[in-house]
């Protein structure tokens, strides 16, 4: 059975930082890249990052979001990590984590799979 499992989310102060965490399990993690999402409260979902975790292409499906947030990933823990920091009121959200096939990195619309997300709250 596959499985994503988002953890990590807080309530956080503008200017602080959160780690967020997707632990998968049930595919071949190196078949995939895990993108980031977020659902900000009365909103549409929207893309953040993603990266293919067979070579590290690493995707911004916006730039708001360049420079405050980083993947990374723990191929032995089959692990993938959204650093959050420099957060905004507007960051508050649902974050996802979701797996493609697609390497590239692809919309949203081409993941397979989806955690049930955390949530995110930052405080002005």
């Amino acid at each position: 059975e596959v499985q994503l499992v988002e953890s990590g989310g807080a309530l956080v102060q503008t200017g602080g930082s959160l780690r967020l965490s997707c632990a998968t399990s049930g595919f071949t993690f190196d078949d995939y890249a895990i993108g980031w999402f977020r659902q900000a409260p009365g909103k549409g979902r929207e893309g953040v990052v993603c990266m293919s975790n067979n070579d590290g292409f690493t995707y911004y499906y916006s730039d708001f979001m360049k420079g405050r947030f980083t993947i990374s990933s723990d191929n032995a823990k089959n692990t993938v990590y959204l650093q959050m920091n420099s957060l905004k009121p507007e960051d508050t959200a649902d974050y996802y984590c979701a797996a493609t096939l697609n390497h590239l990195c692809p919309p949203e619309y081409e993941y397979d799979y989806w955690g049930q997300g955390t949530h995110v709250t930052v405080s002005s």
